[in-house]
């Protein structure tokens, strides 16, 4: 957990920078506070680090799925069974495939397990389900390969408006 206490509680301290954090991982732009944006940038920091360590730490594997078979209308296409009672009964008729999935190395899994401390699962606006923790590795990691740190900038804005809070926009480089 970072220093600053952002005169928050821990819980809301906590839960508004995992809030900032998904939303920088997901829009590549953020703004607020000086402070929330220091704090917000030292926690990417440490997420992309990772994630550019971690990028290629992974093995594929070929696995027997089963699915429903679906007509063009995207419904399941359903067959007639007979029971040993003689009773007619409707079942969902099954295809057999064969699909390759990514499989984590152990360190690359313990990485994803602390990147899924700080982020939340979000959705797009069309409503799809975006994950954060794959968008680094699969997005922002490849960009920053060859680069050491510095993977955000921090431009201020000037004051807040209401309440003179120095503000800034939190973005990628």
């Amino acid at each position: 957990m970072p220093n600053r206490k952002i005169s928050r509680p821990s819980d809301q301290r906590a839960a508004m920078l995992k809030n900032q954090v998904t939303n920088l991982i997901i829009n590549g732009k953020l703004e607020t506070t000086v402070a929330r944006a220091k704090e917000v940038s030292a926690i990417v920091e440490k997420l992309i680090a990772s994630a550019v360590k971690e990028k290629d730490n992974f093995t594929t594997k070929e696995i027997t799925v089963s699915a429903a078979k679906l007509d063009g209308k995207g419904k399941k296409v359903l067959k007639t069974k007979t029971s040993k009672a003689g009773k007619k009964y409707e079942v969902v008729d099954r295809e057999v495939k064969t699909k390759t999935v990514q499989i984590d190395n152990a360190s690359r899994l313990a990485a994803r397990r602390q990147m899924i401390k700080w982020c939340y699962k979000s959705h797009d606006s069309e409503g799809n389900i975006i994950n954060p923790v794959n968008k680094l590795f699969d997005d922002i990691a490849p960009k920053y390969v060859g680069r050491t740190g510095g993977y955000t900038r921090i431009i201020r804005i000037g004051a807040r408006r209401g309440d003179g809070s120095e503000m800034a926009i939190l973005e990628f480089v």
